[in-house]
C-alpha cells in the first residue's frame, strides 16, 4: 500500500480535503467533514479527530465540548489524494443533534431497505457480519424515529414481552424448518430469527460488536473449537 505524507495530499483552493468518517466496527458513515493540513496532523498526532470548520474558520476537536470524541483507528487516502476515509471508534453521538450518525434521513424515492412482514432484506449480497451490522443500524434508527407503518416500530411500541414472544416463535419456526429439506425456507426462517434477535438486542442496548467481541474472546479460549 502506497503511503503519502500530509503535505502530499491535493487540497482544494481553500486548503481542504473532504473526510468521510466511518464507525470502524460497522462501517456506518457517521459524518462528512473537512480537514486541512493542520487538523490532519493533530488527528494523526493525538489519535482523535480534528476538523476544519468552514463556518467558523477554525480548527475544532470533535467532542471537545460534548465529550463525544472519536478515537482514530486508521486514515486512508483515495487514488487522487484529494479525499480521506477515517475509521474511528465513536464515543457517543457523531451528529450535533445527538444522533449516532449525521445520515439519519433518506431522499424520497431512494430508500435502500424494504420491510415486509418483519423481514428486512438488503439489496446486495455482503458478508454476514456487515449485513447484520447494517440491519442493526436500521433497526436502531427505527427505534429512534418510530415511523408509522413500520413493523419494527410496532415491536418497540409493544415492548420487551412482545419482542421476546416473537423471538421464541421464530426460534420454533426455525427448528421446524430445519427438519425439512427446503433449504430456502430454512434460510428464510433463520433470517427472521436474526432480525428479531437484533430487535431484542436493540431493545436491551446490546450492540453487534459486543457479541462479536464475546465470540472472539471465546474463540481465543478455545471454547468454539
Amino acid at each position: 500500500m502506497t503511503k503519502f505524507a500530509v503535505d502530499e495530499l491535493r487540497y482544494d483552493e481553500r486548503g481542504l480535503v473532504p473526510v468521510v468518517v466511518q464507525d470502524a466496527a460497522t462501517r456506518e458513515v457517521l459524518t462528512v467533514a473537512y480537514m486541512n493540513a493542520s487538523s490532519l496532523r493533530r488527528t494523526l498526532d493525538e489519535g482523535e479527530t480534528w476538523f476544519w470548520s468552514r463556518s467558523r474558520a477554525e480548527l475544532w476537536h470533535k467532542g471537545e465540548t460534548s465529550g463525544h470524541t472519536q478515537r482514530v483507528l486508521s486514515v486512508a487516502v483515495d487514488c487522487d489524494r484529494d479525499a480521506l476515509v477515517v475509521l474511528v471508534e465513536p464515543r457517543g453521538a457523531a451528529c450535533h443533534t445527538g444522533a449516532r450518525s449525521c445520515f439519519q434521513h433518506e431522499i424520497e424515492g431512494a430508500q435502500l431497505f424494504r420491510e415486509a412482514e418483519g423481514r428486512v432484506r438488503m439489496g446486495e449480497p455482503r458478508a454476514l457480519g456487515a449485513t447484520l451490522a447494517g440491519l442493526y443500524a436500521l433497526i436502531e434508527s427505527r427505534r429512534r424515529e418510530m415511523p408509522e407503518g413500520s413493523y419494527t416500530t410496532y415491536l418497540f411500541e409493544q415492548g420487551l414481552d412482545k419482542i421476546l414472544k416473537k423471538v421464541g416463535e421464530e426460534a420454533a419456526e426455525t427448528i421446524i424448518a430445519a427438519k425439512n429439506d427446503d433449504v430456502k425456507a430454512f434460510a428464510g426462517e433463520v433470517s427472521d430469527l436474526f432480525y428479531h434477535l437484533l430487535v431484542l438486542m436493540a431493545e436491551r442496548g446490546v450492540r453487534p460488536e459486543e457479541v462479536e467481541a464475546e465470540l472472539a474472546r471465546r474463540e481465543g479460549k478455545g471454547v468454539t473449537k
